[in-house]
């Protein structure tokens, strides 16, 4: 599998990347996606110290620490759980950005991180101390690269001109096209964008059809436009999950693009749709049967 460089850091990251939110809870059966992953040459995992109360950490740790040298490991910080469990507040405090990385540290069984994320953020914000926690644990040698998981224009425009970020997370997909309108800045602040939502909720999949039938619209697609954008791309590309893992990686502000599993079929079906991709593929005619769109809000 190919791999790209996460903005101007050392980590040279799998074209497709993990998200490991969906992983089961059961051990071995995540061990066995994960062990299909690294076989197959995807190199980066995605998780957050949010996901599962921390257990999605401690699931990864547990299935990745055999093979740490050769992978690199994200996770995120700023989403704290509430005392009682019940729904979570947002802290994105240097103290609790240190506290929290040492804390993801212990759960993945791991002395450092390769790339640390703040998980959101507003303009209420002080991004100021923000870059200075993550600088100090970079500085200490406790995370290689950070960045930041938002779709927030004003907060991008505010945190990677006064940071090293290496990263953007964000949702994108042939369905959701705004953030191509800051792929340029983003890319000029030295940073990748790392994109999640590749599959647009299965609707980008070869089993678009079935999927369908369980939505009602898309963002600002409503039913009408979604079936009659989806048959288009289906005539287009018959092979329509490989289409939009296609379209993501047709764009160099991309370093990887995010696929999820909750199973090895799952995974594979990924995997495999990556590898069909023809080097000749028409991101360009893909687009043009979409919407470009952008974003209306937090905008200022």
């Amino acid at each position: 599998m190919r791999t790209r460089k996460l903005g101007q850091s050392e980590l040279h990251i799998s074209e497709l990347g993990f998200g490991c939110m969906s992983l089961p809870l059961e051990r071995a059966e995540a061990q066995k996606i994960i062990d299909v992953a690294v076989d197959s040459g995807i190199n980066y995992f995605d998780t957050a110290d949010l996901y599962n109360k921390g257990e999605n950490e401690r699931i990864v740790g547990d299935a990745l620490k055999t093979k740490r040298a050769n992978i690199y490991i994200a996770s995120k910080v700023g989403n704290v759980w509430n005392a009682d469990g019940d729904g979570w507040h947002w802290d994105a405090s240097k103290e609790h950005i240190i506290s929290g990385l040492k804390d993801s540290l212990t759960r993945l069984q791991t002395d450092y991180l390769d790339f640390y994320q703040l998980h959101g953020g507003t303009l209420d914000d002080s991004f100021e101390e923000v870059t200075d926690a993550f600088e100090t644990l970079k500085k200490e040698g406790l995370i290689r690269a950070y960045g930041i998981s938002s779709i927030r224009p004003n907060v991008l425009k505010t945190f990677l001109p006064m940071s090293a970020a290496d990263g953007v997370m964000m949702q994108y997909s042939a369905l959701d096209r705004r953030p191509e309108e800051w792929f340029d800045f983003i890319t000029k602040q030295g940073a990748s964008v790392v994109s999640r939502g590749t599959v647009a909720k299965g609707l980008l999949t070869n089993e678009w059809a079935k999927r369908l039938q369980k939505h009602d619209g898309y963002l600002s697609y409503s039913q009408q436009q979604l079936t009659d954008t989806l048959g288009h791309i289906a005539d287009a590309y018959p092979d329509v999950l490989s289409a939009a893992i296609g379209y993501n990686l047709a764009h160099p502000a991309v370093a990887s693009t995010i696929v999820g599993a909750s199973n090895v079929a799952q995974l594979t079906q990924n995997i495999d749709a990556y590898h069909r991709l023809p080097a000749d593929f028409d991101y360009a005619a893909l687009a043009g049967l979409t919407k470009k769109e952008l974003y209306t809000t937090h905008r200022d």
